[in-house]
């Protein structure tokens, strides 16, 4: 079945991919008699172009125009069996798409079960640039991912997981299948913090979610049995120019190489000039902006950011590539390019401590561990940092 799409994408031979015609069944299959007009917009196509790949569907059987188009029952086997939409909610699938941020009673149960597992997610290790996001983010960059057809019947791959964002995704899927999911949805978890990836495989076990984890240490290359086989990626890099160019390469490295293909990228808000440099490094890469969502992450705690962050979507093209080849020596993270040492006062006694790269207590998370060494108390206030 999958070459009769192919045939498609070669007839037409559609510069944005084999994405959008793909999506173009699929609204079909959803949308029974759609108009020319209305696949358009949805696909952001020129009219024209739409009535092409129209007619190769009528001509491979997968469509058929009668007032809008219309699936067939060849084109249901493709969508349904290919394209890994077998026993999806239609309805539910179709109100997230039509209101991806509204409020949905069906998730509910989502964010309930999500709610008692992310309270148990590992203390974030600043050492490393790890800040938590919220359940409600994890659930709307799932949603994110399932607007931007990435998700359904997709190989994804989340560089680095500090936020859960597998565990969204694998109760996502869970719920569009009333519990049974395709085959074909599969997501890989690749992170250096064995905490991380520890609980990540016992939530999936329980729960029974297709979440795979592998210990990846960017600064490495990614083994080569990982590359070219996934068609979406999500990272919450490091901060710095350094860390995003990394983890974005890494990234790319694992994406197939098809242009069209869908990156979810999450940074602070920076300054105009260093937004430049961001954007700077995604034009070298062959990366293109598709959208730019201002506060859309939230997190806990993460002051350093303001608790929120930008989502930018971006698409591969056919220039895209990693920036960085080969091994990573220089320094990546906030802490090892502004090194500062933070000054924390116990809540109780008062007692002052040094947090820092050269300190006893190299994160607040050791310095908790640890304790007050005058009253043992584990709460502490921070009143200063200082660069060194």
């Amino acid at each position: 079945m999958n070459e009769i799409i192919n045939r498609v994408v070669s007839n037409v031979k559609l510069e944005e991919g084999k994405q959008v015609i793909q999506n173009q069944l699929i609204d079909i299959y959803f949308n029974d008699g759609i108009s020319t007009k209305k696949l358009a917009r949805k696909n952001m196509l020129p009219i024209p172009v739409v009535s092409a790949v129209k007619k190769e569907f009528v001509k491979a059987g997968l469509a058929v125009q009668n007032i809008g188009m219309h699936i067939t029952g060849k084109g249901k086997l493709v969508v349904e069996k290919e394209l890994g939409y077998e026993g999806i909610d239609k309805y539910l699938y179709m109100k997230l798409m039509e209101n991806p941020w509204g409020e949905h009673k069906e998730l509910y149960d989502i964010k309930e079960q999500l709610s008692r597992i992310f309270i148990n997610r590992p203390e974030a290790d600043v050492s490393i640039d790890q800040s938590k996001c919220t359940v409600d983010t994890a659930i709307k960059r799932a949603i994110l991912c399932l607007k931007y057809s990435s998700l359904i019947g997709k190989q994804v791959l989340c560089v680095g997981d500090d936020d859960f964002i597998s565990v969204a995704i694998g109760f996502l899927l869970k719920r569009l299948f009333n519990g049974k999911i395709p085959e074909k949805s599969n997501t890989l978890v690749m992170d250096v913090d064995e905490r991380i990836l520890s609980y990540i495989r016992g939530v999936a076990n329980e729960n029974g979610l297709p979440i795979s984890c592998v210990y990846s240490d960017f600064r490495q290359p990614i083994l080569e049995y990982y590359k070219g086989n996934f068609d979406c990626f999500f990272t919450d890099p490091p901060y710095t120019l350094e860390g995003m160019k990394l983890f974005l390469s890494r990234g790319m490295d694992a994406l197939k190489k098809e242009k069209g293909l869908t990156v979810f990228f999450s940074y602070g808000h920076k300054s105009p000039d260093i937004e430049l440099e961001i954007q700077k490094c995604f034009i070298n890469m062959g990366l293109t902006v598709c959208e730019i969502l201002s506060g859309f992450n939230a997190y806990e705690g993460a002051q350093i950011i303001g608790n929120t962050s930008q989502m930018i979507v971006l698409k591969t093209t056919t220039n895209s590539h990693a920036s960085v080849v080969g091994s990573f020596d220089k320094p990546m993270y906030t802490g090892e390019i502004r090194k500062t040492v933070r000054l924390y006062s116990c809540t109780q006694c008062g007692k002052v401590f040094k947090v820092g790269k050269s300190e006893r207590y190299y994160t607040i998370e050791s310095l908790k561990a640890a304790g007050c060494s005058k009253c043992e108390n584990r709460s502490f206030r921070l009143f200063n940092k200082n660069k060194i």
